[in-house]
Order: C-alpha cells, then structure tokens, then sequence
C-alpha cells in the first residue's frame, strides 16, 4: 500500500478534502490511499492573523488549497512568484533546496508536499527575523 501515512494522537483533527475528523482517544495511523487528496493537521494550521511574515504568507496559500477555501488554479501564480520571491533572501543552500522541491511540488500539484517543505523555513525565518530586530 501506497501514499501518506498520518499518525494521530488522541483527540487530534485533522482536514481531508474538507472534511474535518477527530481521532478517538487512542493513537492512530491512517493511511490515505487517494492520490492528491488534501491533507491538513490543524494543529499546524495558519490562522489568517499569523500569516504576517514571508514565509508565513506563501505556507498560508498552499494551506487555503488544502483546506478548499482556493483553487489550486487560482494559487499556482501567488505560489510560485511566494517561492521566487523567498529564493530572492534565503540564498544558503539548504533553503535553496527546500525551496526547489516546493516549487517541484506545486508544478506538480502536490500543496501537502508544498506545505511541507515551506514548513521547513520556518524556524530559518524566524532566526533571521530574530537577528534582524536584535
């Protein structure tokens, strides 16, 4: 058996294509089989006040793809020109690569992976942020 493997603890939610379920009170595995379902642990979800950095704003599109709320059509630009825009400040290498497979990702319509991989930047940003405002 193929494709993405979540393991849940107990009482966690999570957003597949939409629809929101709630674990039970025991740790799970699920195994989504369906190719390019969208997937989002909504414990690591984005409230709209918070996408106030960056790398915040692009991980914030690819989530609204998840979670319905936009077309993969209407996001595949601001996504795009998000990771362009990002590989413009954070030129180290590791970065670098993280933001080619994001950008892999989207061409490919994979936002789960997307989301993943921008994820990634995220402790990057916010040390530099840190640096920056110290």
């Amino acid at each position: 058996m193929s494709g993405l493997v979540l393991k849940l603890s107990p009482k966690e939610r999570v957003l597949i294509n939409g629809a929101v379920i709630e674990n039970g009170d025991r740790r799970s595995r699920l195994s989504i089989v369906t190719p390019n379902a969208n997937i989002l642990r909504l414990r690591d979800a984005i409230h709209p006040e918070d996408a106030n950095t960056p790398v915040r704003r692009v991980c914030y599109i690819a989530q609204l793809v998840l979670s319905g709320d936009v077309t993969k059509d209407d996001a595949h630009l601001q996504l795009l020109r998000g990771i362009e825009q990002l590989s413009q400040v954070l030129t180290d290498v590791d970065s670098r690569d993280l933001l080619s497979l994001a950008t892999s990702a989207v061409l490919e319509d994979q936002h789960y992976l997307a989301l993943k991989q921008l994820r990634a930047l995220l402790p990057r940003e916010e040390r530099l942020l840190g640096a920056r405002l110290s």
